[in-house]
């Protein structure tokens, strides 16, 4: 925890629960538990997982400048963001790269409550509130438990009124528990969920209660690396770890753009003017590598950092991979050359002591749709 410098508010739970509390993002986070990360993959596809994800940041942005700030700073057209929505959009920087990503939510007229991970979302912030008549609060006080799964909804609105009407991407002040809270319909998982935001002398109480009460529907406590399992079969991706911070190219800086990380759909249509947007526009049609599937053959997993072989050559790399004991699928995220991002192609992956053989696979594996997470009632 040499790097942390925030305080984790669940930590004796964790540790109880056999965590070591390794850092992410300056947060001393519950990477793994005792049981085993296949275990949390099967609550939360199957049942309801409870998950402590208060290592995102978590800023309130008010005044009247707020709205131009982030319309500015991120891909999304924030004007048609009612208060009460929420919308997912990147943050770029002046070369048109991706720098940050999070999720924007409307709170009130002039009123922001923006999430975000490990980039630079927050020197971007900071550097564009200066001299705005706006008002910029890092939250770390806010925490952010996140109940997803196909029966989450079930055992919330057994305490919230209104929750099973609550829509996708939608959020709502209430409280849980008689305490005061922020339930927002968003998660990082591929299924129904909602994240719970509530100050710190609360979190405590609504984990145990949520645990509590909902262990005879299979409600467990979820480590933090199941997103990852999560993740590549639903298609999220993780800065830096899908991105070339972690993967450079050889004679450039890091950075890639949109069009090559498939997250093109989260700039409004028509909408310029933001940050890197030039650059942005011009870089389309010059992708040096596109985000793809691969699925490989077998019941054991890649490793991030495999390389991917196909007519002799070297043409990708894994970033994340799994082993579904669900679907029996091995899957995987890559960075492929461009000419071999197509859902079929055939290739192979050099793991450490095999090489496997598979194809690439269009994404997501889980849910193309989103059916799942978008449900109604």
């Amino acid at each position: 925890m040499t790097n942390s410098w925030r305080f984790p508010v669940l930590a004796q739970r964790h540790l109880a629960l056999g965590s070591k509390l390794e850092d992410w993002n300056g947060m001393p986070t519950a990477w793994t538990y005792n049981t085993p990360i296949s275990a949390d993959h099967r609550a939360i596809r199957t049942r309801a997982g409870l998950m402590d994800v208060s290592g995102l940041k978590k800023y309130h942005l008010v005044g009247p400048h707020a709205t131009a700030v982030l319309d500015h700073l991120t891909t999304r057209n924030v004007s048609k963001i009612l208060p009460g929505r929420s919308a997912y959009a990147c943050f770029l920087n002046d070369a048109g790269k991706f720098i940050d990503d999070g999720i924007l939510y409307r709170t009130g007229p002039n009123s922001w409550f923006v999430v975000h991970g490990s980039g630079a979302g927050h020197a971007a912030l900071s550097s564009a509130v200066a001299g705005r008549n706006v008002a910029m609060v890092f939250d770390d006080d806010l925490q952010d438990l996140s109940l997803q799964g196909p029966l989450s909804v079930d055992y919330l609105e057994k305490h919230v009124p209104g929750i099973r009407d609550l829509k996708y991407f939608h959020h709502m002040q209430t409280t849980l528990f008689g305490k005061p809270v922020m339930i927002s319909r968003t998660g990082y998982t591929g299924e129904r969920g909602y994240e719970i935001f509530c100050r710190s002398e609360d979190a405590g109480l609504i984990w145990d209660r949520i645990l509590g009460e909902g262990a005879a529907m299979g409600i467990v406590p979820c480590a933090f690396t199941a997103l990852d399992f999560l993740r590549v079969e639903s298609y999220l991706l993780f800065f830096p770890y899908d991105n070339s911070e972690l993967y450079p190219f050889a004679d450039e800086p890091p950075g890639d753009t949109l069009w090559e990380l498939g997250l093109d759909f989260t700039v409004s249509p028509g909408k310029t003017g933001f940050r890197g947007a030039e650059e942005h526009y011009r870089l389309k049609g010059k992708e040096r590598f596109k985000i793809f599937g691969v699925l490989l053959e077998g019941d054991k997993a890649a490793d991030a950092g495999d390389e991917i072989f196909a007519d002799g050559k070297k043409i990708g790399v894994v970033t994340c991979a799994m082993f579904s004991e669900l679907t029996r699928k091995s899957m995987a995220i890559a960075r492929l050359d461009v000419g071999y991002a197509q859902h079929g192609t055939a290739l192979s992956v050099a793991c450490k002591s095999r090489t496997i053989s598979g194809i690439a696979h269009t994404l997501p594996f889980d849910d193309p749709k989103k059916t799942k997470r978008a449900a109604v009632g």
